[in-house]
């Protein structure tokens, strides 16, 4: 269960720096309310995950990994950003890391 509340962290603080992006410095409300919103539910959510017994360097691992690779891959599909060979590779080593993180306290 606790894995489900990460999830949820993940996609509401992806939803919530997207919107960041669109709220063009937060002067468009609606966009700016999705920003305010996106960010109080993910760090609820994160805390639900903590409480249910999730560590929490795993957690934060995990949040973080996730929300890098898919805010940086929805700048590309829907911001024509561009990510060069280091920046996916960067990428990479981050979720690598959080793979490490993870594997490393299972005994």
């Amino acid at each position: 269960m606790p894995w489900l509340w990460l999830a949820g962290a993940i996609i509401l603080e992806v939803i919530a720096t997207t919107s960041l992006k669109l709220s063009e410095g937060l002067t468009r409300p609606l966009p700016s309310i999705v920003v305010a919103v996106g960010y109080v539910g993910a760090f609820f959510m994160l805390s639900r995950a903590l409480s249910r017994g999730m560590d929490l360097g795993v957690a934060y691992g995990v949040w973080a990994a996730a929300g890098i690779a898919l805010v940086a891959v929805i700048g590309v599909v829907l911001f024509s950003e561009s990510l060069t060979w280091v920046q996916i590779g960067g990428i990479a080593l981050i979720i690598g890391g959080v793979m490490a993180l993870e594997m490393g306290g299972r005994h």
